[in-house]
């Protein structure tokens, strides 16, 4: 016997959260086109590297948009899960175009420190620049922070605007010491400094997308865990070739053949149980779909091993 169920859509997918994504979205991506425009005109390399620093927290609105949009579109006889897993691909291609971006950045950064003189730094304009973003980012943040408390995929956006604060933190600190000192060399290390921020979350990201394109199970789903708990329940003798995947972040997928006692299937008790199995996956481990085929216990078609 089959059985699958699907928890409810919530948190990133709810229209509310998308209103502030696609505002904070705005702001953002208005304030990367500033920064940019104020690195041209300022001279400004740490300008132009929290420019690449906002590109990420753009990417990440927009993965977890698509994600919001993706996930409502129905599934079909060619795509059976639907198409969350497009939130992936486009995570694959933000990633590698951040480790460009730093790249790039750390490259100029360094030669700007060993031949400090071949480039003037307009300081006031970029501290202008600078405060914007900061205050872009700040407002941003505000109006994640209530969303970013239920769901997952806000978070990770709220995160990301997190640290390019901190980007535009270090780039102000740097056009401060250019304004009052004339120091130069304040804008590649700020720089670097921002490379430096960029290149670990583009490896977590790219991590991750291997991850999901592997089918691994989710980052803190112990199998073994669940496997045990839903052995615990009456009637099961067993839980095998048990499988934990996700199409994309924050949507688990579950298989498992459970053995049960012949009593329970003539009593007719299967449906019940399936759906405390299914409850137990969504309440306990937030497993969004789960599917199960219920075996009795000495049935021929069990599986002589068990995976």
């Amino acid at each position: 016997m089959h059985d699958h169920a699907h928890a409810p859509a919530g948190g990133i997918r709810g229209s509310g959260n998308r209103r502030l994504l696609t505002l904070s979205l705005t702001i953002t991506a208005t304030v990367m086109v500033v920064q940019i425009v104020g690195a041209i005109l300022s001279g400004s390399l740490a300008l132009l590297a929290d420019a690449a620093h906002m590109f990420t927290d753009s990417s990440a609105l927009v993965i977890a948009l698509i994600a919001s949009i993706v996930a409502a579109r129905p599934a079909d006889d060619r795509r059976t899960f639907g198409y969350q897993r497009a939130e992936v691909f486009g995570a694959l291609i933000n990633a590698i175009i951040l480790i460009v971006l730093a790249a790039i950045v750390a490259f100029e950064g360094v030669s700007r420190l060993l031949h400090p003189s071949d480039v003037e730094v307009k300081g006031p304009f970029m501290l202008v620049i600078a405060i914007i973003g900061l205050i872009a980012n700040a407002v941003s943040m505000w109006l994640l922070s209530a969303a970013q408390k239920s769901s997952i995929n806000v978070r990770g956006a709220y995160l990301e605007v997190m640290g390019d604060l901190i980007g535009s933190a270090a780039v102000i600190v740097a056009a401060i010491v250019i304004v009052t000192t004339g120091w130069m060399p304040a804008d590649a290390i700020a720089s670097l400094f921002i490379a430096v921020m960029i290149i670990p979350r583009a490896i977590v990201l790219l991590r991750e997308v291997f991850s999901v394109l592997a089918e691994s199970a989710p980052k803190g789903t112990a199998v073994s865990e669940i496997r045990t708990h839903l052995a615990a329940f009456e009637g099961v003798v067993d839980v095998h070739d048990v499988h934990v995947w996700q199409l994309t972040r924050g949507a688990p997928v579950f298989t498992a053949h459970v053995t049960v006692q012949p009593s329970l299937l003539e009593e007719g008790r299967s449906a019940a149980l399936l759906a405390e199995l299914q409850a137990c996956l969504a309440d306990h481990f937030d497993v969004e779909h789960s599917t199960f085929q219920v075996e009795p216990a000495g049935s021929a078609d069990c599986e002589a091993t068990h995976a």
